[in-house]
């Protein structure tokens, strides 16, 4: 009897012991929509999982000590809530070495902004930190931006 109880103990117990990994990490699309707020890191991000959903904004560094880097995430973090009305979803990649995909997509040299519109086209390149208030300009300029806007009314 004894020995039932414990073969049926651990048949209880096995099926549970695969869940902790599939339960500890919600993927990226989720973690956004979830809280617009949130800064993803660049691994296990796929462009395609934001397609015709949100605008990626994608800063790249070789460090995270890098200044420009620093400077970039400050002006993006203070004003997040203007990204967040324009569907603005903020990627951050600072392991050259991780090659995620979109080091492979956009091969970045140093310091590099990146904007890719929900089309999954790249809409600019910046070589240097840019305030939410010329980032939000640009967004607004695009037609998909424009009939957004004209929706919500």
């Amino acid at each position: 009897m004894k020995k039932y109880l414990t073969i049926l103990a651990w048949a209880a117990l096995v099926p549970l012991a695969g869940t902790a990994d599939a339960v500890s990490e919600p993927e990226p699309l989720a973690r956004w929509e979830a809280d617009r707020s949130v800064v993803l890191d660049a691994a296990g991000v796929r462009l395609s999982d934001f397609h015709w959903i949100a605008r990626p904004v994608v800063v790249f560094a070789d460090s995270p000590a890098d200044p420009q880097y620093r400077t970039q995430m400050q002006l993006l973090t203070d004003r997040i809530d203007e990204l967040a009305e324009r569907d603005v979803v903020v990627i951050a990649d600072t392991d050259p070495e991780a090659q995620t995909e979109l080091r492979t997509k956009l091969r970045p040299r140093g310091f590099m902004l990146v904007l890719i519109g929900k089309d999954g086209g790249v809409k600019f390149r910046k070589p240097l930190p840019w305030n939410v208030r010329e980032i939000s300009r640009s967004i607004d300029k695009i037609p998909l931006r424009q009939q957004e806007i004209r929706d919500r009314r």
